[in-house]
Parts: structure tokens; C-alpha cells; sequence
């Protein structure tokens, strides 16, 4: 926690759990005495050196802390830029995930609160809240949408051996949208003795902050990382979004630089002219979705659209209101990158540099591959390599053989290698 420290006041929400007209509570209020219990006590736990000293020494021996900066040489050759991949990959359970699951049940334990519940849809953060739960002796119940457990097969397995309950979601487009609503529903029913481990920057005051706190251990470690190893600062910042947690937690500890450009990419999907993607940004439409105040993609009644992404992680019509209010605010900005691309990174990353990245953190790697170019070759990115594709496997091969897709272009133009 002793990292989470020194975050400037310009990024704090105000008392309601606003970031400008982005955020604050939207429950039952069934709820608000459980959020302001979790509000109180984290607040306490902020100023515990014991509760600090715990989270650290668990970052540090059971996910696996610090996490290592590494220069990609190859991926920079075909991408034209200077690529430094973040390593959240290497983290126990397979990404970024656990460092917020740590926190949270450890939280819960404070509380009294022998259950904790979640919901997931890339399969990481059932993961890391199941593999917390059981360290900490917490009973675990982990909701995923049907198509994502499909999709993320691999991943439901290794919560059922961690000892969780997975309960499949079969309504709506039985995706992460539809598990977390299920989670919701959950907490509302048993709220004295549970605590809902929310997995993103996203939902009701505290969370969206509380789970940014825990993240933003990432950025804290990599600017210490890039100073001692390249010198200086990085000129820029790239991470996916879906809720945005990995992202926030990159950006936050190089909000105070300014010389430092800060980019999130979401979803494209299909392309964002065909309607089935998951990037919420362009269409810039406000409404309220799991108890917070956000950009949400949603139709002219104000009923949330579906959502398409070859990622489970990144399919969410909503993004985190920390994201939507540094959009405006122009302290970061927002792109997106379309499945193919995301398949064509997912390829490159693992022949050019041996690493198979998460679906999720492709879309990133995308990014800079089509953008590198025009940033010039002395130019300094850092990459949040959120969490490793293992699980993607399947579904990779699978799209790939239903859509026939090429090898990598940019593989085949990096293949001769670098001296």
C-alpha cells in the first residue's frame, strides 16, 4: 500500500466519489451502509501501517512484486518506436488482476466478511480473487457470462480447482455486463456477510478509487524502473481499457508530468462504422450503468447496446468515470484498435519476442504497431502488458481458423533479426 501514497489531490475525486459529472452512488439502498462500511475501512487501512506492511510483503511473495521493465528489441524493430513491456504478465494468476484481489480480501478480513463474490469476463480477475480468497480463507463465488466461459474455459477451471463456486450467467449477451449485474444481485441478497470484489475502476463510490489505489503500484514501479534503466521519463504511455483498471494503474504515478502522453485503447471490434465494437469514447454518451455515472454505449432510449470484442475483458459498454473525466480534461487521450489488429499483435508479440500477451493487452500492443511509425524510431513507450494469453489460446486459433486469417504482416516484415 506503501506505493498507492503521493497521488495528487487534481486526481482525487470530491467527497461523493465524483471526478467532475462522472462517478458517485447509483444503488439500492440496501447497499449504501455496506459502501460506506468499505469507504471507512479502507480509509482506515490507508493509515495501518500493519494492514500496508501485510499487502506489501503478499504483493511482494505470493503475486510475485516488482514486476520487471524489459526494452522489447524486435517488437520495436517492426513497430518503429522504442517498446518497454511492462511485465503484469509474470504476476501469480497471470495478470494484473491479483494486485486488487489481494487488497479487497484483505479488506473483507477486516470486515468480518467470511464471502467475497465477483464477477469476470476475461477469466483473470475470477482467477485472482479465487487464488486471494483461498489464501486468506474466504468462501469465493465468482459469476461470468456463459459465452465468456465458453470463450475463457481454461480460466473457469482454475477457479473451480482454487475451490471457488462459478455460477454461468445465461441472460442477455451473457458477457461480463451480464455477470456483473448478477454479482450485484448477489450482494444485494447477503450484504452483511459478504463483500462484492469488484474487479475494475468501475461501479458505486468507493470502488472506483479503492481499486485504482491498489493498481497504481504498476506505474509507481515502472517510472522508478525507466529512470534507472533508459533515463529520464518515457514520452508515452499505452495500456488497453475495458473497465480500465491496468490502465489507471499505469497512468496514475505520471499524471504530474505532463510531458508524458498517456493513451487507452478500447474495443474496436469490428470496426466502430459497424456498430460492434466496445469502444465507448467516440460516441461520448453519458448515462448510468452498475452504480456509477459514466460514458456508456447505449441506444437513444438510454437501454445499453451489446458490445463486441474478440477480448471477454475488454466487451463492456461502460468505462471507468476516472477515464471518462481525464478524457475531457485532455490528461489523457483515448483510441481503439479492431480485432484483426488485435490478432495481428497477439502473433507478432509472441514470434518476435517469445511472450503470448492477453487478447486484452494485443489491443495496446495494436496500437503501437500501426501508430509507431509516425512516432519515430527514438521514441519511448511503455506498454502495460496486462496479463498473459494462455487463456486465449483457443479462441485465437479458433477465430483464426474460421476466419482464415494471414500470419502476421508485421512478423514477416520483422523476420530477419536484430543485431
Amino acid at each position: 500500500m506503501s506505493a498507492t501514497r503521493g497521488a495528487t489531490a487534481a486526481t482525487q475525486p470530491d467527497a461523493t466519489g465524483h471526478f467532475g459529472p462522472y462517478g458517485g452512488r447509483f444503488v439500492p439502498e440496501t447497499l449504501i451502509h455496506a459502501l460506506d462500511e468499505l469507504e471507512a475501512e479502507f480509509a482506515r487501512a490507508r493509515g495501518d501501517a500493519a494492514f500496508r506492511a501485510e499487502l506489501d510483503a503478499t504483493l511482494r511473495d505470493f503475486a510475485g512484486r516488482p514486476t520487471p521493465l524489459i526494452e522489447a528489441h524486435r517488437y520495436s524493430e517492426a513497430a518503429g518506436c522504442r517498446v518497454f513491456l511492462k511485465r503484469e504478465d509474470l504476476l501469480h494468476t497471470g495478470a494484473h488482476k491479483i494486485n486488487n484481489t489481494i487488497g479487497q480480501c484483505l479488506l473483507a478480513r477486516r470486515m468480518g466478511k467470511p464471502r467475497v463474490i465477483a464477477e469476470t469476463g476475461a477469466g483473470q480477475h475470477g482467477v485472482a480473487t479465487a487464488a486471494a480468497a483461498a489464501r486468506f480463507g474466504l468462501a469465493c463465488t465468482v459469476y461470468i457470462g456463459s459465452e465468456d466461459a465458453r470463450r475463457q474455459h481454461l480460466n473457469v477451471q482454475r477457479i473451480r480447482l482454487l475451490g471457488a463456486e462459478v455460477r454461468e450467467v445465461n441472460a442477455g449477451s451473457r458477457t461480463l455486463k451480464d455477470a456483473t449485474s448478477e454479482a450485484l444481485r448477489d450482494w444485494v441478497t447477503r450484504v452483511r456477510d459478504t463483500h462484492y470484489v469488484l474487479g475494475s475502476v468501475l461501479g458505486p463510490h468507493p470502488f472506483p478509487t479503492m481499486v485504482r489505489e491498489f493498481h497504481r503500484v504498476i506505474g509507481v514501479e515502472a517510472r522508478g524502473q525507466f529512470a534507472a534503466q533508459a533515463g529520464g521519463l518515457p514520452d508515452l504511455l499505452v495500456a488497453c481499457v475495458g473497465g480500465g483498471s491496468n490502465s489507471i494503474g499505469l497512468f496514475h504515478a505520471f499524471l504530474d508530468a505532463a510531458s508524458v502522453r498517456k493513451v487507452g485503447v478500447e474495443a474496436g471490434g469490428l470496426g466502430i462504422a459497424s456498430g460492434r465494437h466496445a469502444a465507448r469514447i467516440p460516441e461520448h454518451s453519458v448515462g448510468v450503468l452498475h452504480g456509477t455515472r459514466t460514458l456508456v454505449l447505449q441506444d437513444a432510449r438510454g437501454m445499453i447496446r451489446p458490445t463486441h470484442s474478440v477480448s471477454a475483458g475488454l466487451d463492456y459498454p461502460a468505462i471507468g468515470p476516472e477515464h471518462a473525466w481525464l478524457a475531457d480534461q485532455g490528461l489523457a487521450e483515448y483510441a481503439h484498435a479492431t480485432d484483426d489488429e488485435a490478432l495481428e499483435a497477439f502473433e507478432t508479440l509472441a514470434k518476435l519476442e517469445g511472450i503470448l500477451p492477453a487478447l486484452e493487452t494485443a489491443h495496446a500492443l495494436a496500437w503501437v504497431l500501426r501508430e509507431g511509425r509516425a512516432l519515430g524510431r527514438e521514441t519511448r513507450v511503455i506498454v502495460n502488458l496486462s496479463g498473459r494469453g494462455d487463456k486465449d489460446v483457443e479462441e485465437v486459433l479458433r477465430v483464426r481458423a474460421k476466419g482464415a486469417r494471414p500470419a502476421s504482416a508485421a512478423y514477416d516484415a520483422a523476420r530477419a533479426p536484430v543485431l
